[in-house]
């Protein structure tokens, strides 16, 4: 049963949020919940919650809930959140000098999704290198390129290209200047060292022409949908009728202009209880996620 942590200020700095989070998921009601949307997957899913909190230190000092929040709803879209996989990642990020856990997808978590739909026959995204490119006509949609033709490691443009079952098929083709324009655009964090656009570019770079390629001309699946609206957002609040609230911290149009950083966890008794308390909440709308078939969206102004 959950309870309050006592003595908390004698704890150091980001075993607060660890050791919230490990009563949390200890729990049954979290367990049976999350046994809900993945069967026998769920212990193990849990397990790899805790683990990946735990191999970051920034993510040790995010709100518990926060970080729950991110996992039921990579649970829900049955993607790993296992960093070394590729699929969905939960990110530590300072909204308003708050540490709150960000929900992303990867770009083979999309590739996944898509290929759930058994609509697409190919679906795939690479780079190319300096002298590979040859030309791409936007109008009629055709990409020359020489894999033959490579002259140096330096990567010039990356490719999202996919062919439906009925023969539909789409190119996203961007240079790397136009991906670094693009993140510029919409990324408050792009230029931060903790960026995931500066430790991890070329995913990063492959996630964006595969997602604005799926989501312009892909099959739109329940499931597609949420990710195009979850990824790289806070989960703020699940609601009993499967709505999602959502807020999309790192986006230029909000107010939002701190760093990814380090901050202060919690260090109080009072504020260690206040989990507990929103947790029972959390735990009964949870339930919603399967219950309405699918999720609803509400984003956070």
């Amino acid at each position: 049963m959950a309870g309050t942590l006592t003595n908390p200020k004698k704890l150091k700095k980001g075993a607060i949020g660890t050791t919230t989070l490990k009563t949390m998921v200890n729990d049954e009601r979290t367990k049976n919940k999350f046994k809900e949307l993945l069967g026998n997957k769920a212990a193990g899913f849990l397990t790899s919650l805790i683990n990946t909190t735990n191999g970051n230190k920034q993510l040790q000092e995010a709100e518990p809930q926060s970080i729950l929040k991110a996992g039921a709803i990579a649970a829900t879209l049955d993607l790993p959140i296992d960093p070394n996989l590729g699929f969905a990642y939960i990110v530590p990020y300072n909204n308003k000098g708050k540490n709150e856990a960000q929900f992303q997808l990867g770009y083979k978590g999309f590739i996944q999704l898509a290929i759930r739909t058994g609509q697409y026959k190919k679906i795939n995204v690479t780079e190319l290198y300096e002298g590979q490119f040859e030309s791409y006509d936007p109008i009629t949609d055709e990409l020359k390129y020489n894999l033959d033709g490579k002259i140096s490691d330096e990567v010039t443009h990356y490719i999202a290209y996919f062919q439906t079952t009925n023969g539909f098929e789409k190119y996203n083709v961007m240079s790397k200047e136009e991906v670094k324009e693009h993140a510029k655009k919409f990324s408050k964090t792009f230029l931060s060292r903790f960026s995931s656009w500066q430790t991890n570019f070329d995913s990063m770079a492959k996630k964006t022409v595969l997602k604005l390629l799926l989501s312009k001309f892909g099959i739109l699946s329940i499931e597609m949908q949420t990710a195009q609206k979850v990824d790289q957002a806070v989960i703020k609040e699940i609601e009993p009728n499967g709505n999602v609230e959502v807020e999309y911290v790192d986006s230029p149009d909000g107010d939002n202009t701190n760093d990814i950083k380090e901050v202060e966890t919690i260090d109080s008794e009072e504020e260690t209880t206040e989990n507990f308390d929103s947790e029972e909440i959390f735990l009964a709308n949870m339930g919603a996620l399967r219950e309405t078939g699918g999720l609803k969206w509400k984003e956070k102004t």
